[in-house]
């Protein structure tokens, strides 16, 4: 079983998605760390965000996942780079390199492998969270919720989890950021951020996280019924 969920910066999708893996048993796959570890090489190589910066720094991308004690890891190379994605500026880069050909291309045709091998080999599901598998990765998802909240509230979780990760940023800082990537998300040519037609909403903005997981572990036994 594929479930796709969709939705902007600090919504709550990946939260809520890593929870239902656990508790429905299936593996989590986090796309938008794979565009993350991807920014994240180009910064390495001092390269502006350009599609023929991409032809040039794509082949030597190499993104490897591996999950320890439930949690997804993001390798680039044999580096292991979970932490290191998780700043502003990568956020920034981020949105403006997902908006080039080459990048979707490479990076959606490494999300449709690497989820179909996690079901292959688990014989069970993936949870998939980003912000357009319902939409073009996997568009017959088994299960497709798109998750929304109001941005102050996304921006105080957004900054609550870089100071987990002993990043400092000021609040000033993530809702300007989250905003802005709204803007280049939803305006983006190639892939924009959208609700697909046929995924239920889920508002995240007064729901608690257990809520949140609830809401979607109903809906895949709704469908587990009607198989």
């Amino acid at each position: 079983m594929i479930v796709a969920i969709d939705g902007p910066a600090g919504s709550g999708k990946s939260t809520t998605a890593r929870r239902v893996a656990k508790e429905t048993g299936y593996l989590y796959l986090d796309t938008g760390a794979m565009y993350r570890a991807t920014a994240l090489a180009f910064l390495r190589r001092d390269r502006e965000a350009t599609s023929e910066a991409a032809r040039a720094v794509l082949p030597d991308v190499q993104l490897g996942v591996k999950h320890e004690r439930g949690e997804m890891r993001i390798l680039l190379g044999d580096d292991d780079v979970t932490r290191a994605i998780r700043t502003p500026a990568i956020s920034r880069l981020t949105s403006t390199i997902s908006e080039l050909r080459p990048v979707r291309e490479k990076l959606v045709e490494e999300q449709r492998r690497i989820a179909r091998r996690f079901a292959s080999e688990e014989g069970g599901g993936v949870v998939i969270d980003g912000r357009d598998i319902g939409t073009v990765v996997f568009p017959d998802a088994d299960v497709k919720v798109f998750v929304v909240a109001d941005p102050e509230v996304r921006a105080r979780r957004r900054k609550r989890d870089l100071e987990a990760d002993e990043v400092s940023v000021s609040f000033e800082e993530v809702l300007a950021d989250i905003k802005e990537r709204d803007r280049q998300d939803r305006r983006r040519d190639i892939a924009p951020l959208r609700r697909a037609e046929d995924a239920i909403e889920l508002d995240t903005t007064h729901r608690s996280v257990e809520e949140q997981v609830q809401f979607v572990v109903d809906r895949i036994r709704e469908r587990r019924r009607g198989e």
